[in-house]
């Protein structure tokens, strides 16, 4: 039944995504923004679901499930960070998509201000290539996992099967494909936590025994981090360095773009209050959740922490409300590597202009996700490192400059692409230095890319007048 159930839902999100090719049309605006016509609950849903993929599933799962309630500093980051930046950087986003009439994140942010900087948004095309394909190859693992735990299948062949379905609906219907898909999705991903949560709470004996026997873990598991940590200042630094995750969520092409294909700026409150509102809710479920994993769980020598989640389904549910969970996780990750897949391959057609005859857009698609199936395959890192590393390189790099240009800034060239640098190096050197664990390295790569806007762009412009 377990089976059964997830093929159900895998074929339900296919036929989504192929019913949405009834409203597509042949232009390049539709296949990588859907026309620029999407609602703005669409727009919500199939962001939150982009932004909260596979990873809180199972890579997030294994962080609390190895940390307990010290964990919530993420996911506040997460929130409380994105919150901050909605308040002024989306609506001027779509505004500024629709002024300059740009189809991929590099095109938007090199010609914002009405210039055109094209070696900028060749840097920002690559950089996105790296970041995204390593980003996507980290949610077809977190899907080869799931099914590892269901049929026992290798992860790779979880992650071909993921790949495979993400091509039969993305090559006929671009972004709005994806868009509707999502919209479907984030129902699920938020079914599977509520329903995983009732059955651990109802299998602890109710909600006074599930909270006892949680504070009976260990003396420091439902601790917010003041032993973990060494000191409430020190986690309270924690959770300011997760704050700069959410702020981060301006970096990250695959949410964004969705904002560029809101169908009216004015909207964007509106769609805010879906967005926010999707995402709190679910950010509590899943808290809640990965804290249980604990309960039925024993931390074992050699237990992959990051298949804590569908374990417990295997323990706690019958064979429907596993395949519900196992679909829920292969929800969550197909929403976010086809975001990332179809904004790559944005870059390749729009970007860097190749031309691979009348069906361009979908041979870049193609061999988009072709690259992340083999980074899936082939790399030896976890889905939580593979997502932390890629979404703070393009946090660091790219969220700065999407900041200071929707606060009516305009910066030149020069300065833009030393802030990329700026931002990239010292986050990603940051983490090399294993000082990650301490205070989020989006913290340092954003704040010096601020830096370098400040101290800089006053001393190129004063050049260029000379």
């Amino acid at each position: 039944m377990a089976a059964l159930s997830f093929v159900f839902f895998l074929v339900v999100f296919a036929a989504i995504g192929l019913l949405s090719t009834r409203r597509a049309q042949t232009s390049d605006s539709d296949y990588l923004l859907a026309g620029q016509s999407v609602p703005p609950a669409l727009v919500s849903l199939s962001a939150a679901a982009t932004k909260y993929s596979g990873y809180m599933f199972i890579g997030l799962m294994g962080y609390i499930y190895s940390f307990g309630l010290s964990a919530i500093w993420l996911g506040a980051g997460f929130l409380f960070g994105d919150l901050i930046v909605f308040s002024f950087v989306h609506r001027r986003l779509r505004t500024a998509a629709a002024e300059t009439g740009a189809l991929s994140f590099a095109d938007l942010i090199s010609r914002w201000h009405g210039g055109d900087y094209r070696l900028l948004r060749l840097v920002i095309g690559l950089v996105n290539l790296i970041f995204l394909s390593t980003y996507a190859a980290a949610q077809l693992n977190a899907g080869g996992k799931a099914l590892f735990v269901l049929f026992g299948w290798p992860y790779a062949t979880g992650a071909m099967v993921g790949a495979g379905v993400i091509l039969l609906y993305c090559f006929s219907g671009g972004l709005r494909a994806s868009i509707w898909t999502d919209a479907g999705q984030s129902g699920l991903m938020m079914l599977a936590m509520a329903l995983l949560l009732f059955a651990a709470i109802s299998a602890s004996g109710g909600w006074s025994a599930f909270t006892g026997a949680l504070n009976g873990v260990s003396d420091t598991y439902m601790d917010l981090g003041s032993e973990r940590f060494g000191g409430l200042g020190a986690a309270a630094l924690f959770a300011v360095g997760w704050l700069f995750n959410g702020i981060g969520v301006t970096g990250q092409p695959q949410v964004m773009v969705r904002f560029m294909a809101l169908d009216r700026p004015e909207h964007t409150f509106r769609a805010g209050l879906w967005y926010f509102g999707w995402s709190g809710l679910f950010l509590i479920l899943t808290f809640m959740v990965g804290l249980a994993t604990r309960l039925f769980i024993p931390d074992a020598a050699g237990f992959d922490a990051e298949l804590a989640l569908p374990t417990l389904a295997q323990g706690l549910l019958p064979g429907v409300g596993v395949g519900i969970i196992v679909g829920g996780v292969f929800a969550a990750s197909m929403s976010t590597a086809d975001s990332q897949i179809l904004s790559c391959a944005a870059v390749l057609s729009q970007d860097f202009k190749l031309d691979f005859g009348r069906r361009s857009k979908q041979i870049a698609t193609l061999l988009v996700a072709i690259s992340a199936l083999l980074i899936a395959v082939f790399a030896s890192a976890s889905v939580f490192t593979l997502v932390i590393v890629a979404w703070s390189a393009l946090a660091a790099s790219l969220g700065p400059l999407v900041i200071i240009q929707a606060l009516g800034r305009r910066p030149q060239q020069a300065t833009m692409l030393v802030m990329m640098a700026t931002g990239l190096v010292v986050a990603l050197g940051w983490r090399a230095a294993g000082l990650g664990a301490r205070v989020y390295e989006g913290l340092p790569g954003i704040l010096s890319a601020l830096l370098v806007y400040l101290l800089l762009d006053p001393v190129i412009r004063r050049l260029g007048r000379n």
